[in-house]
Order: structure tokens, then sequence, then C-alpha cells
């Protein structure tokens, strides 16, 4: 995958319906990007594998093979290209099953475009904000990650992260002295614009992904804390 700033950014658009596919295609070249699409899953994995692409958005319900597939298959390949999942489906199990999968973020239909716009100059973002975090994590002696590696022993088992996860942890470690707010969260990981009024639960989710990796009780987390009324802590175990 290679970098590249908004304007020179190529997205590939995976989408079965000729009237969104196309639609934003006509969006995303008007903002200057480099387009290529695939109206099928089996063309779409075969482009998305090649690694030519800053971002790729992927619409679930596609024939031959569906989104979650091609998510996974493209995330055995890299751990960071840029992934974002387009659903008609609203419901938290397939939004849940998305991100597990790695993808950066999830879009469900009917999506403003203005909005679709932003998320995706968000997430091309995002390495800014990597690039300044450190590489390890240590919370307790039996709880450390690899942020390089994206893995992490937690009691002596191994357990794996997607970029995304990893972003958020350390962004919650370098400001471990405080409870970390949503919306900020949705701005310094996320990239969203500070001022960018936004409906989703994807940090929510996310915190509660984290917590099933690294928590022995996610129910009662001793790491991964709510602060009532105030965000999240990420806590090392004194």
């Amino acid at each position: 995958m290679t970098q590249a700033t908004t304007e020179s950014a190529k997205i590939l658009i995976v989408e079965d319906e000729p009237a969104i596919r196309m639609g934003l295609i006509d969006v995303f070249v008007y903002h200057g990007y480099e387009v290529d699409f695939a109206d099928n899953g089996h063309d779409g994995l075969e482009k998305a594998l090649t690694g030519a692409f800053d971002l790729i958005l992927l619409d679930v319900m596609l024939p031959g093979i569906d989104g979650f597939e091609i998510c996974n298959r493209i995330r055995e390949q890299s751990k960071d290209q840029a992934i974002i999942m387009l659903t008609a489906k609203s419901n938290d199990e397939d939004i849940i099953h998305g991100l597990s999968l790695g993808a950066d973020d999830y879009v469900s239909k009917p999506f403003s475009v203005a909005q679709l716009v932003l998320r995706v100059q968000a997430v091309l973002r995002r390495t800014s904000v990597e690039a300044k975090l450190s590489e390890t994590i240590t919370l307790s002696d039996t709880a450390e990650i690899d942020c390089q590696n994206l893995s992490g022993i937690f009691n002596g088992v191994e357990v794996s992260f997607t970029r995304r996860e990893i972003d958020l942890l350390r962004y919650l470690q370098a400001n471990a002295e405080r409870p970390v707010s949503r919306d900020e969260l949705l701005h310094k990981v996320w990239g969203y614009a500070d001022d960018l009024s936004l409906e989703t639960r994807t940090v929510d989710i996310h915190i509660a992904k984290l917590r099933r990796k690294i928590e022995t009780n996610s129910s009662t987390p001793k790491y991964l804390v709510t602060v009532r009324g105030a965000g999240y802590r990420l806590l090392s175990a004194s």
C-alpha cells in the first residue's frame, strides 16, 4: 500500500449496485482521488490484494465473495491497508463482525456522501497520529502489547489486535493521566474534524472488543476503565 496525500490517494470502490458505485466514483474523482472499482467480490478481492490502493471502500453484500471474506483476506496479507466497509446492515452484530476482521470504519446505507468523504479523509490521515506514539504498552508484569506486530501477551496467552485497536490503545496510553472522551478519540484517533457532528458507535464497539481481549473480566475492567461522564482511561496495574 502506498502512502499519499488526499489529493493523490488511490481508492478502490467494491460495490455491486450500479447507481451507488457510479455515484461514489463521481464523488471521489471530483474530490481529486484516483479511483478504480469492482462490481463483484472476485474482482474486488483480486484488485484489493495487489496492494495498489491507499484505501478500499468495501460493500458487505457482494456477488461471488462477500465483503467480510474480502476484508479477512486483505488482513491476512496486510495489517495496514485502510478499509471502510459499506453496509445496509446497521445492527451491532454485523458492525462488530466487520470491525473485528480489521476494518478501520463502517458506514451504514443510506449514508451522507459528505460524511463518507470526511471519513475517507480521516482514515487517510491516520498515519500522522501513529508515528508519534509508543511501540510497546506494558500494563502489568503479565500484560504487554507489541504495537509494531499488533500482538500482546496476557497471562501467557498471545492475543492479536487490529491496527485501529492499537491506535486507540496508544492514544489512551499517551494520555493516561486523564480520561479521554469519545469525541476526542474520534478526532485524534479516527481523524474526524473536532466540530463534526457524527453519529457512530465505533468508539464504544472498539472499547468493548478491547476489553474482551485484555481484561480477565470485561464487565469489571482494571486496565481499560470508564470514567462516568468523562470518557475512558488506560491504567497500569499498581
